[in-house]
């Protein structure tokens, strides 16, 4: 296992935090950089990795435009957070995007429309397997990418985290960090459960992001699932044959408690303490009520309210627990130009930054 550093403005090299002494964080974004810092990921000690892929989607579309639509969305964002104060002093950076990956994604796209037209006919069968294995070679593809460009970084002691696409991203970012941090727990936010062993014959679909962790990822000890409300019986039987190693939270019991007037901080406490010391977060969108993502592929009614599900990140942190790397998901802009996704996804992404600074040491 490698050795676990802290994170800290150490990972820099000398003279890389000099931008800071002339940086107006109350000023207008005046340059294109996340939230609009002017810091290169050299100069950073969080990067983050755009992975535009939606190549099995399976209802509503358009998450391969998420990092791009939260970057703009950023610039709106005041830097000075109440709860984690200043976390753009550490450096804040996204990388370009990576154009392999978008075009594995559009060959990925083109050939999973071209399985989900054959499917049902046995004269194409043949043609829908070949699809299909194609959706498949590629995603594995774009995940064989993602870990690599993810692992650079993690070696240099930097936290980082992944804004996609669909949640079939998280399958790699997972897989990096747990690489160097072996019994690593999973905070799965979702109103899925993502357990299926495949969807539409795709191996890694968004619907089987969870179950691809783990079934390939052993270093990961305990996936913890928040905000659950939609899944099928393989999922279920999934859960409860796992011997302990997923816990559910299911959107109505988190409810029944509060009906029965449990404080909500109480129940995020419940969700910190099922998780082993080194936590990683995987936040898809459809988790929180979707009038705060009505774009989102695949919304269900229900869900958490941003302060609830901001305040379990917190109880995460204050139970001294550590938030190595994360990733935002399945963020759609509105097919009319409506910018209110990637304005809320712009949001968790910074609480999820600052966060993990916090819970490193790494506050100014």
């Amino acid at each position: 296992m490698a050795k676990k550093d802290t994170v800290s403005t150490a990972a820099l090299g000398s003279g890389q935090t000099a931008w800071i002494t002339e940086f107006d964080a109350s000023a207008p974004a005046l340059c294109e950089g996340i939230f609009g810092l002017p810091t290169s990921a050299d100069q950073s000690l969080v990067v983050l990795v755009g992975a535009p892929w939606e190549a099995t989607t399976s209802y509503g579309r358009g998450t391969a435009a998420a990092p791009q639509a939260i970057l703009r969305a950023s610039w709106q964002v005041d830097l000075f957070d109440f709860e984690t104060e200043r976390p753009y002093e550490q450096g804040i950076a996204m990388l370009p995007a990576d154009p392999e990956i978008e075009a594995a994604n559009a060959a990925a796209c083109i050939a999973a429309a071209q399985a989900r037209a054959a499917h049902g006919r046995a004269d194409l069968a043949a043609e829908q397997r070949q699809a299909v294995a194609e959706v498949n070679r590629l995603s594995s593809t774009m995940n064989q990418r993602l870990e690599h460009t993810m692992t650079s970084w993690i070696d240099q002691r930097r936290i980082v985290g992944v804004i996609g696409g669909e949640h079939s991203c998280a399958v790699a970012s997972i897989a990096a960090q747990a690489r160097r941090h072996d019994g690593l727990g999973v905070l799965h936010f979702d109103a899925h459960a993502d357990l299926r062993e495949a969807y539409e014959g795709f191996t890694y679909s968004h619907a089987s992001a969870m179950d691809r962790v783990l079934a390939e990822v052993p270093q990961v000890s305990k996936l913890v699932s928040v905000g659950l409300r939609d899944l099928c019986e393989e999922e279920q039987e999934r859960i409860y044959q796992s011997g302990g190693r997923v816990s559910p939270f299911y959107d109505a019991a988190i409810n029944a408690q509060l009906f029965a007037g449990e404080p909500f901080g109480r129940i995020a406490q419940q969700i910190a303490a099922e998780l082993p010391q080194d936590v990683y977060v995987s936040f898809d969108i459809d988790a929180l009520d979707p009038s705060l993502c009505p774009h989102t592929g695949t919304p269900v009614p229900g869900g958490l309210g941003f302060q609830q599900a901001i305040a379990i990140v917190a109880a995460v942190v204050r139970s001294r627990r550590r938030i190595v790397g994360f990733d935002l998901c399945e963020v759609a802009p509105g097919p009319d130009g409506s910018e209110w996704d990637a304005n809320v996804g712009a949001r968790v992404l910074y609480k999820l930054i600052g966060f993990a600074l916090q819970s490193w040491g790494s506050r100014s």
